[in-house]
């Protein structure tokens, strides 16, 4: 029986890798085919996901350390299936993408995301983790404009430094446990703390929240809706699975909630607008993660699949305008639902779902949230979670709606979306209600079990009160709230402008003090690298010389310094 077991556990078929080999065909077809393998890779990876059964399906043994690349269970599950989703929905909306590198590439970045959901351990997480960063930077490449090539250089100094700071949590891990298992961790020793700021600088947490709005609103009509669903999510996933109920992650997740409030509602960009609101509803997750109770892990886990469905909903909306218009500032749009009104109805009904209206998939998971803080006695923060609320349909719910679609009348009558394009966007818009209607499904696949009734008097007229408030305070201050012709300045300034003449300044001087260091911290590395292999026995992988390089150079500097902790500590 045993050697049939493992017959059939070396049959099972990875979605991960299904989805990258999908990734890896589409540039050699053309046309209909291509069209049809675009909607046919994620659509087998999804029923080869839920063909899995639960378990450690995979297992391989590496150094000392024995790894599951392949590991199934609920939670791990739920995010795979909504990110083979949004590859298959996603995939439809960008059939008319010109570009031969977009779809390619979004889905080696879908590919890896599925592939961190389903791994098993820290290690498997981490390669796919970088995977991730290049097949996004390669989706803003793909826009093939002078803004998206230099929003990609800093988005991609930044995922590699995130990088880097986890691989030397990872390390140190392996270093003090012996075991690479990717379970629950607490921030009780360096290598924790490394990989919990590597996982939150993924969720878009400060100081390091402006890559996100810097970045995703300069790829193309079709790339941002790629973008908007898989970095910041995985990071959610992997802060469930590894940092659930670590008390710090309210307060993150509460000033990531206001800090997106605050610039979404100072923005004029349409998609820079939906961008800081990816990180104001990441902040309701990991707000959730922090409370670490049963109902608020599911309300994190719910509210990270509802999100990816209406936001990316929105971001087609967006797309579809920009496409259509070559225009994205509010300031320049307007009266669109007169030639666009399939467009006009999906993206306000993103809009609705966002703000959590009732009947709306926001509304039966948000509202899960709420009331864990409830339940915990956590008056403050639902209180903050409450006013927070109320700034969501503010800035996402009414100021996007109204200044793209309605308003003053632009004068703009371009046609509606295309065929495949309206596709997509009608599937979100029907998921958004239909979840609204009937959330049961969505409830039943969550990591625990569901004890909750969204639709109680209380709960329903409590988001209606807010709801009402916020519109009419929007209305009362419409002229305040007009946008011009002027951009907001984030923490990304301090890396865009200064950074740049330092460096040309400074140049010189800094490339001989990097060369001098990195001399000397490849042969203490070095040392210390013998020494490890010398305690996890004599495989060698490890000896082989080091490249040079900025960026190797800090890889070295964190591992270093973790190891000197570890060693003399």
């Amino acid at each position: 029986m045993s050697a049939m077991s493992s017959v059939a556990s070396s049959l099972v078929l990875h979605p991960a890798l299904i989805l990258i080999a999908g990734a890896l065909l589409l540039p050699f077809l053309r046309g209909t085919a291509r069209n049809i393998a675009v909607l046919a890779a994620p659509t087998f990876a999804l029923i080869a996901l839920w063909l899995l059964p639960e378990g450690r399906l995979w297992e391989v043994a590496w150094l000392d350390y024995q790894l599951a690349p392949l590991s199934v269970d609920k939670l791990s599950r739920l995010f795979a299936t909504i990110f083979l989703l949004m590859a298959a929905v996603g995939g439809l909306f960008a059939l008319r993408q010109p570009s031969k590198l977009e779809v390619p590439a979004a889905f080696l970045y879908a590919g890896a995301a599925v592939g961190v959901a389903l791994a098993g351990d820290l290690v498997t997480v981490f390669v796919f983790w970088e995977v991730m960063a290049v097949g996004s930077t390669l989706v803003l490449w793909s826009a093939n404009t002078q803004a998206a090539w230099a929003a990609s250089l800093r988005y991609a100094m930044v995922h590699l430094g995130g990088g880097v700071i986890l691989f030397a949590g990872v390390t140190g891990h392996l270093l003090a446990t012996g075991d690479a298992s990717f379970t629950r961790m607490q921030p009780d020793s360096i290598a924790h703390w490394l990989i919990l700021i590597g996982f939150l600088i993924n969720a878009g947490a400060p100081p390091l929240s402006a890559w996100l709005p810097d970045a995703y609103p300069e790829a193309s009509w079709s790339g941002t809706v790629f973008l908007s669903a898989f970095t910041t999510k995985t990071a959610v996933y992997v802060l469930l699975r590894g940092f659930p109920g670590t008390e710090i992650l309210i307060w993150v997740g509460l000033f990531m909630v206001f800090y997106g409030i605050v610039y979404a509602l100072l923005e004029n960009d349409m998609r820079r607008i939906l961008a800081y609101s990816i990180v104001n509803q990441v902040g309701f997750m990991i707000a959730g993660i922090g409370i670490g109770t049963e109902m608020a892990l599911n309300g994190a886990a719910a509210h990270a699949f509802t999100h990816i469905i209406y936001k990316a909903l929105l971001l087609m909306s967006a797309g579809a305008v920009l496409a259509a218009t070559n225009r994205r500032k509010c300031s320049e749009l307007g009266g669109l639902f007169h030639s666009m009104p399939i467009t006009t109805i999906c993206g306000t009904i993103g809009a609705l779902a966002i703000s959590s209206f009732p009947l709306t998939s926001g509304f039966i998971s948000k509202s899960m949230i709420s009331q864990a803080a409830a339940d915990g006695h956590l008056q403050a923060v639902w209180l903050l979670l409450a006013a927070a609320s109320a700034g969501v349909f503010l800035h996402a719910g009414i100021k996007f709606p109204w200044f793209v679609f309605f308003q003053k009348d632009s004068g703009l009558r371009p046609p509606d979306a295309a065929g495949s394009m309206r596709w997509a966007m009608i599937l979100f818009a029907f998921l958004c209600i239909a979840l609204g209607i009937w959330p049961e499904p969505l409830y039943a696949i969550l990591p625990y079990a569901v004890d909750y009734v969204p639709y109680t008097a209380a709960h329903v007229l409590t988001q209606l009160q807010l709801l009402l408030f916020s519109g009419l305070a929007f209305f009362v201050m419409l002229n305040y709230l007009k946008r011009t012709p002027t951009i907001s300045l984030d923490v990304d300034w301090l890396y865009r402008k200064p950074l740049p003449v330092l460096t040309r300044r400074f140049g010189g001087t800094l490339r001989a003090i990097l060369s001098a260091g990195e001399r000397g911290v490849s042969a203490v590395f070095t040392g210390l690298i013998g020494r490890l292999e010398s305690q996890r026995g004599p495989s060698g992988l490890l000896r082989r010389s080091w490249p040079t390089g900025s960026m190797a150079l800090w890889m070295m500097v964190m591992l270093l310094a973790y190891l000197l902790f570890y060693y003399l500590g």
